[in-house]
C-alpha cells in the first residue's frame, strides 16, 4: 500500500522560529507606541516654524526700514528707528533665541528617557521583545524613527532662525561665533538635538526610572553644553565658522553614536 505524504507549509512546520516582523510593521508599532511624542514634535516644528516666519519677517522689514532711515546716521529718524529695533524687535529675537537653545535641553528631558525606561519600568518590555520584534529591533527602530524626526525639524528650526537672527549680528555686536549664537547655526544645533534625545534614551536605559532619568538627563545635557562653551570652543583646531561647525557636529555625532550603542547594549542585556 502506498501511503501519500504532503509535505507540511510554513504554517505546518513544527520547532521552526516565526519571521522576523517586517521594518513597515516595526515603525508603525513605533508609532502606536509613541504617536504622542511624535505628534507632539510635529505640532510644536509647525508652531515653531510658524512663528520663526511671522517674526522674521517683522525684523527684516524693520531692518530695512532701519537702514533706509540712517543714511545719514545722523538723522533724527534714525535715532528713532535704531530705538525701537534695538529695543522691541532685539527682545523678540533674543528670546527666540532662548527658546531655540533650550529646546534640546527640554527634549532630552522630557522625551528620551520614556523611550525606553517606560518599557522597563511599566514591565512591557517582556511583552515587547517576544512579538516577533526582538529587543536588539526594538530599539533600533525606535531610536532611527525618532532620532530622524527630530534631527529633520532641528536643522529646519536652525535655518530659519539663522535667517531670523541676521540682522541683529551688526545690531548688537555678535558674531556667528559667539557660542549662543555658533550652536543655533549650521549643521551643530541638529547635532546638540540628536546628542539630548540619544543622551536621555541611554539615561532612561541605564536608570530604568523615568522622573530619575529626567533629572539625570538634564544635568548631562547641561553640564555637556557647559563643557562645550566654556572649553572646548576655545581649543578647537579650527577657528572659522564651517570647520567649527563640521568638527562640533562630527563628535556630537560620535558621540551620540556611541550613546546609542550602549543602549543598545544595555538592552541587549537586560534578563527579562
Amino acid at each position: 500500500m502506498t501511503i501519500l505524504t504532503r509535505s507540511a507549509g510554513p504554517r505546518q512546520r513544527t520547532g521552526a522560529e516565526p519571521p522576523p516582523v517586517p521594518w513597515q510593521g516595526m515603525i508603525w508599532v513605533t508609532w502606536r507606541q509613541h504617536r504622542a511624542l511624535l505628534i507632539s514634535v510635529l505640532v510644536t516644528f509647525a508652531a515653531a516654524v510658524a512663528g520663526l516666519l511671522v517674526v522674521g519677517l517683522k525684523v527684516h522689514r524693520d531692518y530695512a526700514i532701519l537702514s533706509a532711515a540712517c543714511h545719514p546716521a545722523t538723522s533724527p529718524a534714525c535715532a528713532g528707528f535704531s530705538n525701537f529695533f534695538n529695543t522691541t524687535d532685539w527682545h523678540d529675537g533674543n528670546g527666540i533665541r532662548v527658546a531655540v537653545l533650550a529646546a534640546p535641553a527640554l527634549l532630552a528631558m522630557f522625551a528620551g528617557p520614556a523611550v525606553v525606561a517606560r518599557e522597563f519600568e511599566r514591565g512591557t518590555f517582556r511583552y515587547a521583545w517576544t512579538q516577533g520584534i526582538g529587543r536588539v529591533r526594538w530599539t533600533v527602530t525606535k531610536l532611527a524613527l525618532l532620532g530622524t524626526v527630530v534631527t529633520v525639524a532641528a536643522l529646519v528650526i536652525s535655518q530659519l532662525f539663522t535667517w531670523l537672527f541676521e540682522p541683529f549680528l551688526t545690531t548688537q555686536q555678535l558674531s556667528v561665533l559667539t557660542p549662543t549664537v555658533f550652536d543655533t547655526q549650521g549643521v551643530v544645533y541638529a547635532a546638540w538635538t540628536l546628542t539630548a534625545l540619544c543622551l536621555g534614551v541611554f539615561l532612561g536605559a541605564l536608570i530604568r526610572r523615568i522622573l530619575p532619568a529626567m533629572a539625570a538627563t538634564l544635568a548631562g545635557y547641561l553640564g555637556l553644553t557647559a563643557l562645550t562653551w566654556f572649553f572646548f570652543h576655545y581649543h578647537y583646531p579650527v577657528t572659522t565658522f564651517w570647520p567649527m561647525q563640521l568638527f562640533e557636529a562630527g563628535w556630537l555625532l560620535l558621540l551620540s553614536a556611541a550613546l546609542v550603542a550602549g543602549t543598545v547594549r544595555l538592552v541587549r542585556h537586560r534578563t527579562v
